[in-house]
């Protein structure tokens, strides 16, 4: 099996555990041990699927303001514990791949391998979600057909993007390509940098 494969069965694994209750305040049960890649990847995967009902619901026009700036503050904790896992996931392929001798041409890559493993999460339940949509029995005919044909295209972009990173892991691992990791330095989250904040202190 792929990398990318095994991070897909992961990934539908979390979401389906989630989809057990659906609810934002259930309690991970990672069934990974903590130092393994995999138990990384099944968090990485809790986080946006809970961020994504988060998503839903701040949405809704009548929600209480004030439930919903409680709830953009935990939207803002969850994209830095998402960005913070991405950071993990590359240190994995860094010691992992630390031993590579680099070619003299290799190339460098748009992306590290964790920031489209992050990108192969969403599609993970994108799909969940417009399946969900296109076998609705509640729904109109029409809005079911017009949700599969977007699930076959979420499924296609699914299968070209784990075969990418599958490529990618390949020319990092014979030295094609190498990986620079620059960590996300998000102003607004760091109080010594965002003006709001430090004028207040």
């Amino acid at each position: 099996m792929s990398f990318a494969q095994h991070c897909n069965n992961i990934f539908n694994q979390a979401i389906r555990d989630y989809h057990v209750k659906d609810d934002i305040e259930t309690q991970i049960n990672n069934p990974y041990e903590r130092e393994d890649i995999e138990n990384r990847l099944y968090l990485k995967c809790w986080i946006d699927t809970v961020q994504w009902h988060f998503e839903d619901i701040i949405r809704d026009p009548h929600i209480d303001p004030l439930d919903a700036l409680s709830l953009k503050r935990r939207i803002d904790r969850s994209n830095q514990d998402r960005t913070d896992l991405v950071e993990q996931i590359d240190s994995y392929f860094r010691q992992r791949y630390s031993d590579v001798q680099v070619l003299p041409d290799a190339r460098l890559n748009t992306e590290s391998p964790a920031w489209a493993i992050d990108r192969l999460s969403i599609l993970a339940l994108k799909i969940y979600h417009m399946r969900e949509q296109a076998e609705r029995a509640d729904a109109s005919q029409e809005h079911r057909d017009k949700c599969a044909s977007k699930l076959a295209v979420l499924l296609e972009q699914q299968s070209d993007l784990s075969l990418a990173i599958d490529q990618l892991l390949e020319d990092i691992a014979a030295g094609r390509k190498y990986m620079k990791v620059y960590r996300q330095m998000k102003m607004y989250n760091d109080p010594s940098t965002n003006p709001i904040l430090y004028k207040k202190s």
